[in-house]
């Protein structure tokens, strides 16, 4: 199937690794244009030239007004000149029970999983709804449909982006602009290895009986920013192998 993305301008916030790394590469294989990030620029270098088709960008999340600041850089000339597909996406926050958690870890969480995503859409929607196309999609979690023990921070800020997300959807429908949130499952990466808990007590949870793979998320991405995913927007798409048991 042609996913008609030859050429479209891509850029995927957080892709030097994991999950946004899979995703900036599965665009690049369909023919995008894609920014490539990380909060070091030789990482983000490093992603890029396993990327055909990509340019590196450095960006913070963690900075006020880092996601602004970063749509701005790559929508000039001589960047990519335009952001076609915003793909919003953030490294998890400071693990913790909620009494463990200190304000600043949730400040941090504000600006790298909130703010940084907020403030990306609010500054691409206007080059979008100008070319009257344009699509949206946030990464976050599944958590954001059932709170996970220890993810206070991720469990709260995530659930909310939803919300906004959805509100942000029937707002801009009608410019031809999708707006879909997508929330992976326990996926074999870095930052699951971080939690320090065996893979077979977390397999033991998943019906399909194994760990996702970060390409299988990256599929998805892919499909919500192509021509055939037109008419779905506004919703929040769990990829987890069925472990999300909520309806």
């Amino acid at each position: 199937m042609d996913f008609k993305l030859e050429n479209k301008r891509v850029l995927v916030l957080g892709s030097s690794t994991g999950i946004g790394f899979a995703i900036a590469k599965a665009f690049a294989d369909e023919g995008a244009i894609v920014g490539v990030t990380s909060r070091e620029m030789h990482r983000a270098e490093e992603a890029s030239e396993k990327i055909p088709g990509s340019m590196p960008f450095m960006c913070n999340l963690l900075q006020p007004s880092a996601g602004k600041q970063l749509v701005q850089t790559v929508s000039k000339p001589l960047a990519l000149g335009g952001i076609d597909i915003l793909v919003t996406n953030a490294g998890g926050p400071k693990t913790g029970h909620f009494n463990e958690l200190k304000g600043e870890d949730w400040d941090a969480g504000y600006y790298g999983l909130w703010r940084s995503a907020i403030d990306a859409v609010h500054t691409v929607l206007p080059q979008m709804q100008e070319r009257k196309w344009g699509r949206i999609i946030m990464c976050t979690s599944f958590a954001a449909k059932e709170p996970v023990p220890k993810l206070s921070i991720s469990n709260g800020y995530r659930a909310g982006l939803v919300g906004v997300m959805k509100t942000v959807s029937e707002e801009v429908a009608a410019d031809q602009i999708t707006a879909n949130i997508i929330m992976p499952g326990y996926t074999k990466t870095k930052r699951l290895e971080d939690f320090i808990i065996p893979e077979e007590e977390l397999i033991a949870k998943i019906p399909a009986g194994r760990l996702g793979r970060p390409e299988e998320f990256a599929a998805l991405a892919t499909f919500l920013g192509s021509e055939q995913a037109a008419y779905i927007t506004g919703q929040a798409i769990v990829c987890d192998g069925g472990l999300t048991r909520g309806l």
